[in-house]
């Protein structure tokens, strides 16, 4: 897709903010407090806000956004969805007049090629569900889902024709939305491909998970442009970025009673790990140091790297969802390091020279930092993978 753009390119980060503090992206409040789409539709107004401040155009909404909408064992909440279609249109609507472009990313227990035909069912109903709510919102076509291909199951061709199995059982309004992601681990951009070619999915590229895995060696400009060719005419494409963590990693291990025995009587061997400080003979636990592993994302975005990408897919039209794990601080960062170093590549996403002093002030304001949360970093799945230890 190489047409003019219409408006500068977009940059979007995923559910949390961490810029200002008290910012929720859904109702957390478990079950028993009877948590309600509505109540999350006013947090996610706060972040609309917040947006328009900080000049954030795309969102990806937590996959949590209506709790327990598709709980099997809650039926009390399985009509929230609809009881609040007013809510839903007034927040679309203020999402369209604020210029922000909105996505889901369902979580990594929806899977359409599962062989377990019930979890196949319940991952259309996830599905379905967060389609209904971007229908309700009265969202275009770049409103989408983005979800994997899923599991191998030791057979990677079943698994593949399993995903298209899925997909002709979705409801026209999940096919509508719903988009496929190369994934870092199980399914290359090449997989992805192949099941377009007999769905007609349209494809998000993920730059990161395109270096972690590629075994066909496909050339990274030929394939982006094949991932973008999958968008129809008049609907801008997105591909998500991010850069791997480098630094070490740091990873509490147990010592065993023997172990610590053997050290005090001096008769251990020595252990060949590097680790953060000496270990006490009496200790219980020490800090392993690891190297990094790359398909773990960094917290911000190295801007030389994005550049060269950027400048790489010259001519071509998308946005971007910067997956950094700083979130919107990743973006705040991002922009006024484009400026500095690669001006053409800021540009595209409308960042000037006459932008540099309000960029330095934002870059300013987070030297002075950020107030740090203590709740895991975790955008997707919480709810599911805390209820389903509740009711195994």
């Amino acid at each position: 897709m190489t047409s003019t753009p219409t408006r500068p390119l977009r940059l979007g980060f995923p559910v949390k903010v961490l810029g200002v503090p008290g910012l929720k992206g859904n109702d957390t409040r478990r079950w028993q407090k009877n948590p309600h789409l509505k109540c999350s539709l006013e947090h996610v107004d706060e972040i609309l806000d917040y947006l328009k401040k900080v000049e954030i155009d795309m969102y990806r909404l937590s996959s949590d956004l209506a709790p327990y909408a598709t709980h099997p064992d809650m039926p009390q909440f399985h009509n929230m969805v609809a009881e609040s279609d007013a809510e839903l249109a007034a927040f679309g609507k203020k999402a369209r007049e604020l210029d922000i472009r909105l996505s889901f990313h369902p979580s990594q227990y929806v899977l359409l090629n599962s062989p377990d035909p019930d979890l196949t069912r319940k991952s259309i109903w996830d599905l379905s569900s967060q389609a209904e709510m971007l229908d309700r919102m009265g969202c275009g076509p770049e409103a989408v889902l983005v979800t994997h291909v899923g599991g191998v199951y030791d057979d990677r061709e079943a698994s593949r024709a399993r995903w298209i199995d899925g997909w002709n059982q979705c409801p026209e309004h999940v096919q509508r939305r719903l988009v496929l992601e190369n994934d870092d681990i199980r399914f290359s951009a090449a997989d992805v491909l192949w099941i377009h070619e007999r769905t007609g999915v349209r494809c998000v590229f993920d730059y990161q998970h395109f270096w972690c895995l590629n075994p066909e060696r496909l050339d990274i400009r030929e394939t982006l442009e094949k991932f973008l060719a999958t968008w129809p005419d008049g609907v801008r494409p997105k591909i998500h970025f991010s850069s791997p963590r480098t630094e070490m990693r740091e990873v509490k291990r147990q010592i065993t009673a023997k172990q610590r025995a053997a050290a005090k009587a001096g008769t251990g061997r020595r252990s060949k790990a590097l680790t953060k400080a000496p270990v006490k003979a009496t200790a219980r636990v020490k800090t392993v140091l690891l190297p990094p592993i790359w398909t773990g994302h960094s917290d911000f975005t190295n801007p030389f790297e994005f550049a060269t990408f950027m400048r790489m897919a010259e001519g071509l039209e998308f946005d971007v969802m910067m997956e950094g794990k700083s979130k919107d601080v990743s973006i705040i960062k991002l922009r006024p390091d484009l400026l500095r170093f690669a001006p053409d590549v800021a540009a595209r996403f409308g960042i000037t020279a006459e932008d540099a002093e309000e960029l330095a002030a934002e870059e300013k304001r987070l030297e002075q930092g950020v107030s740090a949360e203590e709740e895991p970093d975790v955008d997707e799945g919480a709810l599911a993978a805390a209820d389903e230890e509740e009711f195994a």
